[in-house]
């Protein structure tokens, strides 16, 4: 059966996450309502990445494949990508978009085809930004350890078990994970941001989130690096710093074979 690709960017902030919940406004639903008007069925969907709460994407993947027994103009919708794209975003709230739309290989699966995704975590290292509170953390106290931050990224890279990075309840039963980048840098318009980029195959719930909140704890003298390093060998949660707030969390690529 044909296979649809979206490529979609969404503001996370009024969301409940990706997944669709009853009695929540989701990504998943706001976006398979639109498709059950364009489409005249309501399809299911494979997403690369399950957001959560309050986290954005610039850069999230979205299979479909196309429903059988659509009328005339629900099959030339689903025939003509773009014109797939313009009424979709016609329909979707102001906060979702569909950036691209194309047909994909038969079986094109988004989730279990990515071979990576890619997230960035936003500091704010300077004076309040207004314009920038609702997607970045701001630092205060104390400048950060630049260096102390860069070591503990370059020891995030590669294989771990990232137990201590994630709930204690859980429904993971698999907890190792590779990464396959993982680097600060210097970002905003004054250079003011700090920005963390890490890629892996895959990430647990929260991962990001605590990886950022105890890379941080490091960054201000709360701990050491040695520390942090001993959490990659499978320590419990609360071994782990804090979890970072979701508001400055983007997904912002995913990658695939070719």
């Amino acid at each position: 059966m044909p296979a649809l690709r979206l490529d979609i960017e969404y503001d996370g902030a009024g969301y409940a996450g990706w997944a669709e919940q009853p009695g929540r406004r989701t990504i998943e639903g706001v976006l398979r309502d639109a498709l059950e008007v364009v489409l005249g069925r309501r399809p299911e969907v494979r997403v690369a990445g399950r957001t959560d709460a309050g986290v954005h994407a610039t850069g999230q993947v979205v299979s479909l494949a196309v429903p059988a027994g659509m009328d005339a103009p629900q099959r030339a919708a689903a025939a003509d990508p773009d014109r797939l794209r313009r009424s979709l975003n016609g329909l979707l709230p102001d906060d979702v978009a569909v950036r691209a739309a194309s047909t994909a290989p038969e079986g094109f699966d988004a989730r279990t085809d990515a071979l990576s995704r890619a997230y960035d975590y936003r500091i704010l290292i300077g004076p309040p930004s207004p314009l920038r509170r609702a997607r970045t953390l701001r630092h205060t106290g104390p400048p950060l350890d630049h260096a102390a931050l860069d070591a503990c990224a370059a020891a995030t890279v590669g294989q771990h078990h990232f137990t201590a990075f994630t709930p204690t309840e859980t429904q993971h039963v698999f907890f190792d994970r590779t990464v396959l980048e993982c680097a600060w840098r210097e970002g905003g318009d004054a250079g003011d941001e700090l920005i963390l980029r890490i890629e892996a195959d895959a990430f647990l719930r929260h991962m990001v989130r605590v990886v950022v909140g105890t890379m941080l704890e490091v960054g201000r003298g709360v701990r050491d690096l040695d520390s942090y390093v001993a959490l990659l060998d499978g320590a419990p949660r609360s071994a782990a710093g804090p979890t970072a707030p979701p508001h400055a969390l983007t997904l912002v690529a995913v990658r695939y074979p070719g």
